[in-house]
Order: structure tokens, then sequence, then C-alpha cells
């Protein structure tokens, strides 16, 4: 009879990636059909009402909130959310990265040391997170050694590049939580920039630099061979563009996020120009990437060759433009849905949201690949 039973079961293939943020939480269904991944629905909740601030501020919510928005979300019938089968990503902010150097040793002896050198790169008792590893692949370099012992190759010591990874373990446990009390099936957990590579650069050759503009947060990454090589986060988002016209208008914070998703850096209806309201904050953001870029390409003896854009700030009406006047080098508004097939009256919808949902579709990426 379980024979039978098996037969008639009908094989799972809709993935959920799940994207908890501090303004909002994104989701997007996909389907697997062949080698295809199709939209299946998409969608988002702010979580400022949560908190009892305004739509699009963000929030620190406790667990419990988490978990209550999460099943409103899971259960809001315009979304039509059919599966539970879902990865989900970690905040940038919880985590943290760094490429260390290791002796050339076999795995066994690598994972024995690593612990012990992780301790110089992680600012809190290795007991508070979980850490990960793994050999960045084509790296291998060979230390300098001093001019008489030039000739002798057996004395070189060969290193080769680990990407470390560690997680507070707090934050694990909270999403723990969230998955057991909304009855979600999930598979994993991953750091949303690893979200974020797969969903957008898959195949992008060269060094290239990821802005993420969130509400409180800007993300910045550098990544080379798909591989994450620096990191940054800058306390400025799209949440301070919203303060400010709030306050240049003298309205409501609701009343300000509404026309900045309208109006973008244009002109609002009574012809007041916005753009010096932007720019505030825009232009700190900017000062602060160049920075960063700088300080990698000076390190690395690479140029960056393009920047992505990401986030729900960067899809604000003007920024891709101003963010190229800026950057001097070609900059691209990430298109997640690229890869996915969608309904075609969607197709413009998603060039401007997409942004936003690039580390959702890149976790339903992961675990539609992985059913």
């Amino acid at each position: 009879m379980s024979f039978i039973s098996d037969i008639l079961k009908k094989k799972n293939t809709s993935a959920l990636g799940i994207d908890i943020g501090s303004s909002s939480i994104k989701v997007v269904q996909l389907k697997k059909k062949g080698n295809k991944a199709i939209l299946e629905t998409y969608g988002e909740l702010s979580l400022g009402p949560y908190g009892g601030v305004s739509v699009g501020q963000s929030t620190n919510l406790n667990v419990e909130k988490i978990i209550q928005a999460v099943n409103d979300l899971l259960n809001e019938k315009e979304v039509a959310i059919t599966t539970r089968t879902c990865g989900l990503a970690i905040p940038f902010r919880a985590s943290l990265l760094s490429v260390i150097q290791m002796p050339n040793v076999g795995q066994k002896e690598l994972a024995s040391m690593i612990p012990i050198e992780a301790r110089k790169y992680i600012p809190v008792p290795i007991s508070d997170v979980t850490i990960d590893w793994s050999v960045i692949p084509r790296s291998e370099v060979v230390e300098e050694v001093s001019e008489e012992n030039k000739d002798k190759d057996k004395d070189k010591v060969k290193n080769i590049d680990i990407l470390l990874v560690a997680i507070h373990n707090n934050i694990i446990n909270q999403y723990k939580e969230v998955v057991s009390k909304t009855e979600l099936d999930a598979k994993f957990f991953e750091i949303e920039v690893f979200s974020s590579i797969r969903a957008i650069l898959e195949g992008v050759q060269g060094p290239i630099m990821i802005l993420d503009m969130g509400a409180s947060t800007t993300k910045l990454y550098t990544v080379d061979r798909g591989l994450v090589q620096n990191s940054h986060i800058i306390n400025k988002g799209s949440q301070d563009i919203t303060l400010n016209i709030a306050r240049v208008l003298n309205i409501s914070v609701e009343e300000a996020e509404v026309i900045k998703r309208s109006v973008g850096m244009g002109k609002t209806v009574d012809g007041i120009d916005l753009s010096e309201t932007v720019l505030v904050v825009s232009d700190s953001i900017f000062a602060e990437a160049n920075s960063f870029l700088f300080d990698f390409q000076k390190k690395r003896n690479k140029n960056v060759k393009s920047i992505f854009l990401t986030g729900g700030g960067s899809a604000l009406k003007g920024f891709r433009d101003l963010a190229a006047q800026n950057f001097k080098v070609e900059v691209i508004s990430a298109d997640p849905f690229e890869k996915v097939e969608t309904p075609a009256f969607l197709e413009e919808i998603l060039k401007v949201t997409g942004p936003e949902f690039t580390v959702s579709v890149g976790v339903a990426l992961r675990c539609l690949s992985e059913l």
C-alpha cells in the first residue's frame, strides 16, 4: 500500500525564497518545469505597522512580531503562496565575512586549524557564533621569500585563500523559531549576499561591486569570480530620503514615502524639485562607496568593471543615472527575474521592482535546485 501511495504522491516542484529585512518581508515562489524556473507568485509586506512606525521605515521587531508578520504574508490571499518548502536569507548585519590565508594542507587539518585562526577575525567569543568556511578556488598564492632563498623552491610556502563565514547563534535560533512557529519547511539559511550573487551575477566576469540600498543601511560588496572579496555597511538608506522629503515638504512620513516612490528625483505635482533633497543622502552614500571602491582597487590592483544596484532604495527614479555619474563606470540596475520565466504582462513591473526582490529570488533559485 505504501508503494502505491508513493507513486500517487505528487512531487513538490515549487520553492519559496524568504527575505526578512528591517522594513519589509519579501517572498518569491518559483516552480521547476524541466530546466526552467517559472515565477508563480511574489509579494512584500511592510513591517513598519508591526513596530508602530510608518510603512517604509525600518524596525527592530522581536521574534513574536516577526512570526506574526511571516504568517500574515504566507496566508495573504492575493499573494497565494502554495508551498512551505523554502530557504531563508540571513541579514548581512548578523554575519561576518573574511578572506583569510591558510597553509595549503588537507581538509582535516584545515578543519582543526580554522576555528583557532578565526579568533583573530571574529570580535566575539567563538562560542557565540556558528562558523563555516570554504576554499576559494584558483587563488593559490606563493608567499614572498628573501633574496637568499629565491633559488630554494622547496622552501617556498604555498598558501590558500579561505572564505570564513560566521553567524551569531542567537540569530540562527530566532530563525529556527520563526520556521517552527510558521510551519515552514526550511531547507537552509544563507547570508543574503550569496543569494544576491546567485540571482544576478551568474556568468559575470571580472571584479564587480554590488550596492544594496535598503531602508536603514546600504551594503557594499566587491565580488570577483563569484566570491565576496570585501564588504562594508553604510548606516544610511532609503528611509533617510523619505525623512528628508517629509522635513522639506512639512508632510507626514507616510505621505513622503508615497511621493518618494512616485516622483523619485523629479518634481512634485506642486512643481517642487526633489533632486536636492535626495542628493543630501545619496552624495553621502556615494562618497563612502567610492572610498570603499578605491581601497579595494588599490589593494587588489584591479579595476571594478561594473556596479550592480540592488535593494528597494535603488529602484528610486533617477537613482541609476545619478550613480553612473558618481562612479564613472558601468552601473546596472539588477534584474533578478531575468533568468526566471515570467508572465508577459508583468515584465515591465518586474524590471522596476526587481532590485527589491534580488535576495528572495536568489534564495528561491537555490531552494528550487535542491528539490
